[in-house]
C-alpha cells in the first residue's frame, strides 16, 4: 500500500477509553493491539480509500468481504446489513454546491468495539460529530453505537438546510413568475429543484426503515441505552420527509403557475394581434373592393365617392378601435 496516499484517506484513527474519554490518535497498525484489550473501541474515518487501506482494515477489523466491496466500489442504495456481530450501514450525504445538491454516501461498518466511516462523494467532514461526542464522554462511554448515532444524525441534519434554501429560492423565483416577462430559465429552474429533491427524497426515505431497525433490532451491537436517540434521529427523518413533501408540492404549484401565466401571456399577445389585424381588415376590404376597376359601379361616377369612402374608413377604423379598446384586445 501507498504510505502516502494512505495517510492522507485517513481522516482520523482514534482510541477511547471505557468511560468514553480520548486516550489518543493511533495509528492503523495499532488498531488490532488496542481491540486485543479488554475495553474501549477505536474510531476511524477514512476518506474515498483505495483498496489496499480497505483490506488492510478488513484484516485489522474482520471486515466482511462483501461489505468491503460495497464500500470500495460506492454507488449503493442507503441500507443496513448484518454480518454477525457487526453492521454495515451504507447512507446518502447531501450539501448545497453553487446553487445545486451534490450527493454522496457514507458507509459505516460498525462492530461491539469499533466504528468505521468510509466517505465518497460529496459530504461534510464528521469533525463536528467527532468533538461533540468528545466533549460528552459519558455518552460516548455507551461506545461505537453511540458514534454511529452521532454521524447519523449530523447527516440527517444537513438535509433540512437544503430543503430551507430551496424553499428560500422558490420565493426569490415567485417574483419573476409573476412578473410582465416570461422567463424560461425559471421553469428550467423549477424543474431542476423538483428532480434533485427527488433525488433527496430517494436518499432520506429509506434512512426511515434503517432507523427503525436500529431502535428494534440488532441487540448485538446497538446498546439499550443509546436507542432512543436512534428514534429522535428517525423522527428528524420524518420531519426532513414531510418537508421535502411540502416543497415538491409547492414547486408543483408554482410550476403550474408559471406555465398558465405563461399561457396566459402567450393569449393576450394573439389577442392583440388579433385585433390590430382587425383594424387592418377594414381600409384594406374597402380598397380591395373598390380597386378592382370594373366599369359598371355607380359609386366612381359619383363627385363624392373618394372623400365618402376615406371617411367611411375611418369611422370603421375609429369604431373598431374603440370596441377593441374596450373589449381589452388592443
Amino acid at each position: 500500500m501507498d504510505k502516502a496516499a494512505g495517510v492522507h484517506s485517513v481522516a482520523n484513527c482514534a482510541a477511547y477509553g471505557a468511560d468514553g474519554r480520548k486516550i489518543r490518535d493511533i495509528t492503523l497498525d495499532e488498531i488490532s493491539d488496542f481491540l486485543a484489550r479488554p475495553d474501549g473501541f477505536v474510531w476511524v474515518g477514512l476518506v474515498e480509500p483505495d483498496e489496499p487501506l480497505l483490506e488492510k482494515l478488513q484484516g485489522e477489523f474482520g471486515l466482511h468481504e462483501l461489505a468491503v466491496e460495497d464500500a470500495h466500489n460506492a454507488h449503493q442504495r442507503p441500507k443496513l446489513e448484518a454480518y454477525g456481530d457487526s453492521l454495515f450501514v451504507v447512507a446518502q450525504t447531501a450539501q448545497m454546491t453553487n446553487g445545486t445538491i451534490a450527493f454522496g454516501e457514507t458507509h459505516l461498518f460498525i462492530g461491539k468495539r469499533y466504528l468505521l466511516t468510509v466517505r465518497h462523494g460529496a459530504s461534510l467532514s464528521y469533525v463536528p460529530a467527532r468533538r461533540a461526542c468528545e466533549q460528552a464522554p459519558a455518552h460516548l462511554a455507551l461506545g461505537p453505537s453511540y458514534a454511529l448515532y452521532s454521524v447519523l444524525d449530523f447527516i440527517v441534519d444537513n438535509y433540512l438546510p437544503i430543503v430551507q434554501d430551496f424553499k428560500q429560492e422558490l420565493q426569490e423565483l415567485e417574483q419573476d413568475i409573476f412578473g410582465e416577462i416570461a422567463n424560461r430559465d425559471v421553469s428550467r429552474r423549477l424543474y431542476d429543484m423538483q428532480r434533485e429533491l427527488l433525488t433527496l427524497k430517494l436518499a432520506a426515505a429509506p434512512l426511515q426503515d434503517i432507523m427503525g431497525q436500529l431502535v428494534r433490532l440488532h441487540p448485538e451491537v446497538i446498546r439499550d441505552a443509546v436507542r432512543p436517540y436512534f428514534r429522535d434521529v428517525q423522527d428528524h427523518v420524518m420531519r426532513v420527509s414531510d418537508a421535502i413533501n411540502s416543497m415538491r408540492e409547492m414547486l408543483g404549484a408554482a410550476m403550474n403557475v408559471n406555465l398558465s401565466l405563461i399561457t396566459v401571456r402567450q393569449n393576450e399577445v394573439v389577442k392583440r394581434l388579433a385585433g390590430w389585424a382587425a383594424l387592418l381588415a377594414a381600409p384594406t376590404l374597402l380598397a380591395s373592393w373598390y380597386g378592382m376597376n370594373f366599369h359598371n359601379m355607380p359609386e366612381l361616377a359619383n363627385r363624392y365617392a373618394y372623400p365618402a369612402i376615406i371617411i367611411a374608413t375611418i369611422v370603421i377604423c375609429v369604431t373598431l378601435y374603440v370596441v377593441l379598446k374596450r373589449a381589452k384586445w388592443l
